[in-house]
């Protein structure tokens, strides 16, 4: 084969790489915006929007847990106050 050949083959050839590869990144982007669009139609959290959730949740958890103790500790001293007057 002739070289010029094997030259201008391998110009081409090389030239289509960046093409596919563009190719390649449009098909990529154009792939995650349609699984973006349908998971948002299915109300499905990103893993950023759940974190913030659990952290939410967790916080929540944490302060019941303190409401429980007070609400314990105020039934505490309602009934120490009522037997007290019981024995006025």
């Amino acid at each position: 084969m002739d070289s010029s050949l094997i030259n201008e083959l391998s110009e081409r050839l090389s030239a289509l790489v960046p093409a596919a590869n563009e190719l390649r990144q449009e098909t990529r982007a154009r792939i995650e915006h349609a699984l973006k669009a349908g998971l948002s139609d299915l109300d499905v959290l990103t893993r950023e929007e759940f974190e913030g959730q659990a952290q939410a949740l967790g916080r929540a958890q944490q302060r019941v847990t303190e409401l429980e103790t007070v609400v314990a500790d105020l039934e505490t001293r309602v009934s120490f106050l009522e037997q007290s007057d019981r024995g006025s």
